[in-house]
């Protein structure tokens, strides 16, 4: 494949819908006693959906399809069926130039719209240099750290999707489109935030990878429009074919992975809990702040021997250490320059000189570092830092980890364990409020609460506002009463 051709396949997201699952998925719609007067395929590419739909829809009077590429314009030509059918119109056009609405507002009965839109997200788009997207803004509106740290980076198919959500508002209308996971979610979270319409919606999970040689969580969303419901939940399948299913949806005004299982252990959610789960250390300069031991010398990740004094230098676990209980002993150490956000790294210069010279002589990696969060702050700043990270004591997981592996840590060679942003932990003074707490955690009421919560296809599952809205004390309690309830 020519740089050339790679560019543009990443740069339209350019995942063609094979012809079988085509078919599959018209003729799930079907089932579901999808009906429509019209059908829209927004980005038709080679037209296997709208040779599908053809074929399903009988009674639709008109299907519409846009596509940009004019070579998959030329292959859509080549096809008999297509040209044949007079119900079927097919235009050159890009997306994000076409004006939708007038379109839509002209449009009598009901609407499917159906599909397959782009899988890159806006920062891929970005490093290639491409064109084919929205206009860039923050248009989840994150504030503060969420939109400096990355969190306004989106999926293209997000915003489109978001598009046509809005075109069916207040009509009689379905949308079924291949997508991201985690985009069908956001989706759900968006028509619930702005108190949009919807009558229905389910996922079904497809094989991304037989289909689309993608390692990716992927779906069929179906989303049903009517002009008054506001049913904010999603029913999720595990296949195209599958009849049981799981249901997510809002409780405490945030989206569930499982609602049945979230309403046994409700009693234990609190926002307000004064237990605080932390995040491991920030620093964005693994290459100078972390060192590995390697015989008596320490080793940087530039391969220097690093000859510093012991006083700012922590043993490290890292997330993989964690969540393989590699917890007991380690070679790896960080550079630890402050004891809390914003204080004064100066001072470092006078209790060891040789660390000072050290961070000096790398200072331009630190002044490297992208993210503002580090702007108009000491020189060798770190986040994720204060008291509790110098604590004898934690119970650490890690966050990109499939699994609720919970580790009871305290010190190495006597000096307290730090860990890297992977990681979050619960700090403490003594032992015996870590065990206690520890032994809370991995109650079979404590894993089924969090399971409930935690969507597991994520990059990062484990978050540290699920691990926080666990009452422990209240948890305690519960447990206190099932161990003295007569059997």
């Amino acid at each position: 494949m020519t740089r050339k051709i790679l560019k543009t396949k990443v740069e339209y997201g350019d995942f063609q819908t094979p012809l079988e699952l085509s078919k599959i998925v018209c003729k799930k719609l079907v089932n579901l006693g999808v009906n429509p007067d019209v059908i829209i395929e927004p980005t038709c590419g080679v037209g296997n959906f709208i040779e599908a739909a053809a074929n399903s829809f009988k009674s639709t009077s008109k299907i519409i399809g846009l596509e940009i590429n004019l070579d998959y314009l030329q292959e859509i030509k080549n096809k008999q069926q297509i040209l044949q059918d007079p119900r079927i119109e097919v235009n050159s056009g890009n997306f994000f130039h076409f004006d939708w609405f007038p379109l839509i507002d002209r449009l009598a009965g009901e609407i499917l719209v159906l599909g397959n839109f782009p899988w890159v997200t806006n920062s891929q788009q970005g490093t290639i240099e491409g064109i084919n997207l929205p206009q860039k803004n923050n248009f989840q509106k994150h504030h503060g750290l969420d939109a400096i740290t990355g969190k306004s980076n989106f999926d293209i198919s997000e915003w489109m999707l978001i598009q046509v959500v809005h075109w069916l508002q207040n009509r009689e209308a379905s949308l079924a489109m291949l997508c991201k996971t985690s985009v069908a979610r956001k989706i759900l979270n968006y028509l619930h935030t702005k108190q949009l319409n919807l009558a229905d919606c389910a996922t079904y999970e497809i094989d991304a990878k037989k289909y689309f040689d993608a390692t990716v969580e992927a779906c069929l969303l179906f989303c049903k429009f009517d002009i008054n419901s506001k049913k904010y939940f999603c029913n999720v399948f595990t296949s195209l074919e599958c009849s049981n299913y799981w249901r997510i949806g809002y409780r405490q005004n945030i989206l569930i992975r499982d609602i049945d299982s979230f309403e046994k252990f409700e009693k234990l959610y609190d926002l307000n809990t004064q237990t605080k789960w932390r995040s491991g250390v920030k620093h964005d300069c693994s290459s100078i702040m972390e060192l590995k031991r390697f015989g008596d010398n320490l080793i940087n990740g530039l391969g220097e021997i690093v000859d510093i004094e012991k006083t700012y230098i922590f043993p490290l676990l890292k997330g993989s250490d964690v969540a393989q209980n590699r917890t007991k002993t380690t070679d790896r150490f960080m550079l630890v320059t402050q004891r809390f956000a914003g204080e004064a790294t100066d001072n470092i210069k006078f209790l060891a000189p040789k660390t000072w010279k050290y961070l000096e002589a790398h200072a331009k990696y630190f002044e490297n570092r992208k993210s503002k969060i580090y702007h108009n702050k000491p020189q060798f700043s770190i986040f994720g830092i204060g008291s509790y990270t110098f604590a004898p004591w934690k119970i650490a997981i890690c966050g990109l980890y499939k699994k609720l592996d919970f580790r009871s840590i305290g010190t190495i060679n006597n000096q307290p364990v730090v860990f890297d942003d992977t990681v979050y932990f619960l700090s403490f003074e003594d032992q015996k409020s870590a065990v206690e707490t520890f032994n809370l955690l991995t109650s079979s009421s404590a894993i089924n609460f969090y399971s409930s919560l935690i969507f597991w296809d994520e990059k990062r599952p484990i978050k540290s506002s699920i691990l926080n809205s666990l009452n422990l004390k209240a948890l305690y309690f519960d447990i206190l009463h099932l161990s003295t309830s007569p059997k």
